[in-house]
């Protein structure tokens, strides 16, 4: 409790967190008009604040890699991504001495686990610079940062960065805040050596969201708003962005889908305790109303800093339209992707 509440006062500083939060609250009405995006509107600063307010939180609750995973009933949230993200080492195909860029990497769970266990350079990419502190601290902690450069910039304009540089590169829900996915990915085929491998994981809309469906547009709208998202790109649009961009897709699915049998589903731990007991309480429906009040008392305290528990209710938030997307089957985190830019790109 004590790194949560040096980390939330790092990252809020001497600022109104509360006001913070209700600016963030509406930024859904300062982007869109009456049925198109407001012309002075800056997704990349919605993000920002999206990532500056919640980082620890989210690091606090769902560990040091922000991500979803196909789960396993047998396995902790932990131990799925664990098991994800070597399945993402093995079809990348790295080998040792290789240089890999992550796109937006967060506070750099994945990329210390790819730099340990597959012996590449990794860069991480990240316009975020909470995140990015927070990156280069646990990079020192691990003994990893002279395998890890990060690398504080947009990879919307990743122009600091030479054409061909990188012999891998993967992405992990980190494209879906993209205000143009084409572009994005077209940044990323610039940075790639020819013949190179992009993985991704993509938030998606599934084929089961139906636009005329009341309460299929709320669910995405909510989405939409507490993850920050300018919009959520279906499966076809997230592979016709890659092809747009020049790269040959190999393949692409949405693991969320078990096709062997049934399956934990991917929002179990957000929806019912998944794991043992601590912090795996605290993602529950319950839990979360828990803490927030907890949170409540550590601000009184002084413990936490004033405003805390404004963002553990905006994730709360947020949680529930994840579960919710879930259980109607029209939303998945785990739509993942394998391309190639061709050896004559």
């Amino acid at each position: 409790m004590r790194r949560l509440s040096d980390g939330l006062k790092a990252a809020f500083g001497k600022t109104n967190v509360s006001r913070r939060v209700r600016d963030f609250e509406g930024w859904t009405g300062r982007a869109f008009a009456a049925d198109g995006r407001t012309a002075d509107y800056d997704h990349t600063r919605t993000v920002t604040e999206y990532y500056d307010l919640c980082s620890e939180l989210m690091v606090y609750h769902w560990g040091e890699s922000l991500h979803f995973a196909p789960l396993s009933p047998d396995e902790s949230l932990k131990d799925s991504k664990i098991r994800h993200q070597r399945q993402m080492i093995a079809k990348l195909e790295l080998r040792e001495g290789m240089t890999v860029a992550d796109i937006g990497c967060g506070v750099g769970g994945p990329m210390r686990r790819v730099a340990r266990e597959a012996g590449v350079r990794v860069s991480g990419i990240n316009s975020n610079e909470v995140q990015l502190s927070r990156a280069r601290s646990l990079n020192a902690e691990a003994g990893l940062d002279h395998m890890i450069d990060c690398i504080a910039c947009s990879f919307m304009n990743m122009s600091c960065i030479a054409d061909a540089t990188f012999d891998r590169s993967y992405a992990i829900e980190s494209t879906c805040h993209a205000p143009d996915k084409a572009r994005a990915f077209a940044e990323i085929y610039r940075i790639l050596k020819p013949g190179a491998l992009f993985w991704g994981q993509e938030m998606c809309m599934t084929d089961m969201y139906d636009p005329d469906d009341d309460g299929h547009r709320t669910i995405k709208r909510e989405l939409m708003h507490g993850i920050a998202l300018a919009d959520i790109a279906t499966f076809g649009e997230v592979d016709q962005a890659l092809e747009t961009a020049g790269f040959e897709v190999l393949e692409a699915t949405d693991i969320a889908v078990d096709e062997t049998g049934p399956a934990t589903p991917w929002y179990r731990p957000l929806e019912a305790r998944h794991g043992w007991l601590g912090k795996a309480l605290f993602r529950t429906p319950v839990g979360r109303k828990v803490f927030s009040w907890g949170t409540r008392l550590a601000e009184l305290l002084r413990v936490f800093p004033e405003g805390s528990a404004e963002v553990a209710r905006l994730m709360d938030r947020t949680a529930d339209a994840y579960v919710a997307g879930g259980r109607t089957g029209i939303f998945s985190p785990l739509y993942c992707f394998l391309a190639r830019k061709p050896l004559n790109g």
